[in-house]
This record gives structure tokens, sequence and C-alpha cells, in this order.
């Protein structure tokens, strides 16, 4: 059996980081991806999906990424469900990372340039 996503969109928002109880990052953001056809008008439309990246690259995801910028996420689609304050259930859908590349550069410049995945090194972290 196979569960792998890869998409390829722009944030629709500054990145929400937070931390587990234990102290584990995890960084929520949503991705906007036009489907590779137009409608009945000739407009595309565009999904918009909710990804998660946990620990290392949750950090960085947090910490570098803003809203608009291009990224391809690869992962595998996460299913939960839970029961919201109010007492209705709820199924949530969304892309756990396990890598995301950068495809764009910075406005400001002081983003890393390079691909991310849970086990690259930051420059600052590079043994050389």
């Amino acid at each position: 059996m196979l569960n792998r996503i890869i998409l390829i969109g722009r944030l629709t928002r500054d990145p929400e980081l937070r931390y587990t109880p234990q102290g584990v990052p995890v960084a929520s953001f949503s991705l906007a991806v036009d489907r590779p056809f137009s409608n009945q008008q000739g407009q595309r439309e565009t999904d918009f999906i909710d990804c998660i990246a946990w620990r290392k690259l949750g950090e960085t995801v947090g910490n570098h990424l803003t809203k608009g910028r291009l990224v391809a996420v690869e992962g595998r689609l996460q299913v939960r469900s839970y029961e919201a304050q109010d007492g209705t259930k709820r199924r949530v859908s969304e892309v756990v990372a396990d890598s995301v590349r950068f495809l764009d550069r910075p406005k400001d410049g002081n983003a890393p340039d390079m691909p991310m995945t849970d086990d690259v090194a930051l420059p600052d972290d590079l043994p050389f």
C-alpha cells in the first residue's frame, strides 16, 4: 500500500508554529494549489490544502516561510477524527510533510534557499 502526496503551491497564510506539551515543534500551514484544468468559464480553480510539519522541519517552516511563498511539499495524507468542544464529531484531512522545498526566494532574503527535510542540516549545522 502507498500513501504519498506531492504538492506545489503557495502558502495562504504565515505558518503557525506551536510546541506540544513535550516540547516537540509542529508547524501548521495551508497551500493554495491550482487544479490542472480550467472550469467552464475558462478559469482555474484552486484547492486549499492543510499541511503540518513536525520537529526540525516544523521549526524551519515556522521560522522561514511566510504567506505567498512557493513551496513543494512531499508527505502523506492523514485523516483523523475528533470531538469538538460543542460535542460534534469532526473529521480533518491534512498532509503530514516529510519534506518542504522552498521554490522561490524570500522578498527580504533572510530565509534559506535550500530544500528542507527532517534530516537536512541548516547552514549553521554543517560540519565543514
